[in-house]
């Protein structure tokens, strides 16, 4: 075993030989969007993510279902699971097989494993001060998400937010690791400050952060004014801002947008100094559109997070 939970990493690595260890996680979760085949979509590259965030390769996957078969027709599950399917063929990662069970609300993800060379490994630990901290996708999915279930995301907003959750993170991984990348996650739900704590926490460092530099997705801090998020991100702002000191003025709507629960998030990574602008030009040279440069590692407290405007 070369990765378990002793540091809550994003999977598990397994050694199998010199050159070669097997890469395994699992992640599933009810709709967030109304179309099924877009769940399924979403669920994929959720799933998906966890094993882009270690570095590695998707090579197969296990599909998991639970279906209200008695008050939904099969052809909803037929979308959902098309969607799925459809997405993990993107990724070159055909599902195999799976599991399904009659359940009173949808449930779908995968169990997916991947191949890694051991010394290629990208840790959530690992990151030392200097390093420049580069996020690869916008954040508001959880706000704008529950803006959709509450019937008020325009039309325009609910594709642009379903095509950022739809997005692999493949490339910006890809470009990672060429860059040299020392420490790496993906966020979800825990948000940037609770998945950026974990990441200092594990490297024994500490972090300044921009708020300016942060990708936000439209009409986030709008939503968050009104009171439109979910309960994760009010959660992750109540426990994290313990270890945040926010510098500046700062609105609550502000600190809620930036504590977001994501679905599908985008890869947090910790880049030698050196490759900072090499990295900079290789997301764009791959269509990453929306990432942004958003602070650098310090010598402190491990875990703890300076934000300024």
């Amino acid at each position: 075993m070369l990765v378990g939970t002793e540091t809550a990493d994003d999977a598990a690595v397994y050694r199998l030989r010199k050159d070669l260890a097997v890469v395994a996680t699992l992640d599933f979760f009810t709709p967030i969007v109304d179309d099924p085949y877009d769940f399924g979509s979403i669920a994929a590259a959720n799933s998906l993510s966890d094993v882009y965030a270690m570095g590695a390769r998707p090579i197969l996957a296990l599909s998991i279902l639970g279906f209200p078969t008695k008050t939904q027709p099969l052809a909803v599950m037929q979308e959902i699971m098309k969607g799925g399917a459809e997405k993990a063929a993107e990724a070159g990662c055909p599902i195999l097989g799976g599991h399904s069970i009659d359940d009173a609300e949808p449930k779908f993800g995968l169990s997916v494993l991947g191949v890694v060379h051991p010394s290629k490994i990208v840790r959530n630990k690992g990151a030392k001060p200097g390093d420049v901290l580069f996020l690869t996708k916008p954040l508001g999915s959880g706000i704008l998400t529950t803006a959709l279930k509450k019937g008020r995301l325009p039309k325009d907003l609910e594709t642009f937010v379903i095509r950022v959750m739809k997005g692999l993170n493949a490339s910006a991984a890809e470009a990672a690791v060429a860059a040299g990348v020392r420490a790496g996650t993906d966020v979800t739900g825990y948000g940037l400050l609770g998945h950026l704590r974990g990441m200092l926490a594990a490297s024994k460092c500490a972090a300044t952060l921009r708020l300016s530099a942060v990708p936000l997705i439209h009409g986030v801090v709008d939503f968050a004014r009104d009171g439109v998020f979910p309960g994760g991100t009010a959660k992750n702002l109540a426990t994290f801002s313990k270890t945040t000191r926010f510098e500046g003025p700062w609105s609550d709507a502000e600190k809620i947008a930036v504590a977001d629960a994501q679905t599908s998030g985008g890869l947090l990574v910790a880049i030698p100094p050196a490759k900072a602008d090499g990295f900079a030009k290789a997301l764009e040279r791959r269509g990453i559109e929306d990432w942004g440069r958003i602070g650098v590692v310090t010598r402190g407290v491990p875990g703890d997070i300076r934000f300024t405007r």
